[in-house]
């Protein structure tokens, strides 16, 4: 650990390239979805590169290009083209990629993140769009190499941030919140994991301006040079590679001798370290041109009109209107909105759980008033059961919310069911247990089950007299002074009812009882 690194300030752009899910690729009928197809089975004279052939420009790729570039607060110009960029390397197969360098489709965005105690809104520099290039299978000595052309061609979206990320966690932020937008918009899975999401860094250190006496050998400017980091396939993976980063770079300061040129290091995740690759290349390196075989694409009002139109709440709109409308804590908020699905089922089961409410008939009172009686108790039973109970189900199965048996309505019936205290939390974790087995409704389930919960009936406090009769030994106990010994009479009678009575009720019986 370096001992005096808070005496550098840290500056973190990165590169994102998302991978677009349309049903062909950017520039040839092709299907898309050759990642989960055998290698070099979804591939085109156009996308592997032959002589002679001329790429057609995906409307699909264009259209979901301009959407994020509106969700994100870009600046879109009326004209925008595509460029060459040249370079060699095996899984290029045309020697060049198609990309956009001189008029992008957006310029000067943002994406505000929250970070744990105030909002950040990180600048955007620019969004274009570019073809992706094949992918490299190595054998693991090392003494052969493949090329699979299935993921050739298709549309990646590329986001490159200005250099105003502070640290790793805020990086690491950054992309998570980058990726719920892209899967609200529903254009790509943006699984980093997959590929779908991939992303560079680019790290520098600067003395901060009360240190710059102590470096008198390097001359004060904006930015130093940068390196960038390639590799890193998860969140995780961002955040621990940047703070080796820093950690390395540091210590290269300490000793006089900081980063003199850019250069490319990859990240090992099994070593935990950056290593360095290459020098890193300028634009120039690239020759770009205008691609001469595609025309200019030229914006009109009316494409703006139809995918405004297609746009969605995003998330942070949605939480800032979940916390303001229903009073929901930021945690709450912040859980249920990292998957559309699960926000969107939250929002049926209160829509549902508000009908419930007012065709009871032993809640008086108009609509609006019924709701705000009991609006900010139910709200929080509601994200309270989905967060703690059914997210635990939904994750131990693997699956989504939108794929499983529990429909909202029935969700909303459970909770009216908990409401009227005809089942308590026991058995309510039972019944929803059942419901995501079978998907059949909550008071059917309680009926076939007798897991209707007994009141304070005759039932119930001859229970309680057998308990308190078959135990007296602890009874003993409970009135020579050790009332902790309660708790396991209400554990019996709990026993005895299967769970079905109300705890709160048992403990009043029983305590009457031991008077």
């Amino acid at each position: 650990m370096v001992k005096d690194i808070e005496k550098y300030e840290t500056v973190i752009g990165l590169e994102i390239h998302v991978q677009l899910k349309t049903k062909s690729k950017m520039f040839c009928g092709c299907d898309n979805k050759g990642e989960d197809k055998p290698a070099n089975t979804t591939v085109c004279p156009i996308c592997t590169g032959h002589p002679g052939v001329l790429p057609v420009i995906n409307k699909q790729a264009i259209e979901w290009a301009v959407l994020a570039a509106l969700a994100l607060h870009f600046k879109i110009p009326k004209t925008s083209y595509f460029d060459r960029k040249s370079y060699f390397y095996p899984d290029l197969p045309k020697g060049f990629q198609i990309s956009q360098y001189g008029a992008p489709i957006g310029q000067d965005g943002y994406l505000l993140i929250n970070l744990k105690d105030h909002e950040r809104r990180v600048r955007l520099e620019r969004l274009h769009l570019e073809e992706d290039s094949a992918k490299l299978l190595h054998e693991a000595d090392k003494s052969a190499s493949y090329v699979d052309y299935n993921r050739s061609g298709t549309p990646l979206l590329e986001i490159v941030t200005k250099p105003d990320i502070q640290s790793p966690e805020e990086a690491k932020i950054f992309l998570q919140e980058l990726r719920l937008v892209m899967r609200y918009l529903d254009i790509s899975d943006a699984d980093m994991e997959k590929g779908h999401l991939r992303c560079d860094a680019n790290i520098s250190l600067r003395p901060k301006p009360e240190y710059f006496e102590a470096f008198p050998k390097i001359e004060t400017q904006e930015f130093y040079p940068k390196t960038e980091i390639k590799n890193m396939n998860s969140f995780g993976a961002v955040e621990h590679a940047l703070a080796y980063e820093i950690e390395r770079q540091a210590k290269l300061w300490d000793s006089g001798k900081p980063p003199a040129f850019q250069t490319t290091r990859g990240w090992n995740d099994k070593l935990g370290e950056t290593l360095e690759q290459r020098g890193k290349e300028e634009k120039h390196d690239y020759r770009y041109f205008p691609e001469p075989d595609l025309p200019p694409l030229v914006f009109g009002k009316k494409l703006f009109d139809e995918i405004h139109n297609k746009m969605v709440e995003l998330p942070y709109e949605k939480r800032e209107r979940l916390e303001k409308q229903l009073g929901l804590t930021s945690y709450e908020a912040k859980i249920l909105t990292e998957n559309k699905h699960l926000v969107n089922f939250f929002e049926e089961v209160i829509s549902e759980l508000k009908a419930w409410l007012i065709s009871l008939e032993e809640i008086e009172g108009t609509e609006e008033e019924i709701w705000k009686k009991n609006k900010k108790k139910l709200v929080s039973k509601v994200a309270s059961w989905i967060i703690s109970r059914l997210l635990k189900l939904l994750n131990e199965a693997r699956t989504e919310v939108n794929e499983s048996k529990i429909t909202p309505e029935n969700f909303a019936e459970l909770i009216t069911l908990i409401y009227q205290n005809k089942i308590n939390q026991n058995t309510a974790q039972v019944i929803l247990g059942e419901m995501f087995k079978s998907g059949k409704d909550p008071s059917n389930i309680m009926e076939e089950k007798d897991l209707g919960q007994l009141d304070k009936s005759k039932d119930l406090e001859k229970i309680v007299e057998n308990v308190v009769n078959n135990n007296p030994e602890i009874v003993k106990q409970y009135i020579a002074g050790k009332t902790t010994v309660l708790q396991y009479l209400i554990g019996q009678v709990m026993k005895e009812t299967k769970g079905r009575a109300d705890p709160k009720v048992v403990r009043e019986l029983l305590i009457y009882k031991l008077k």
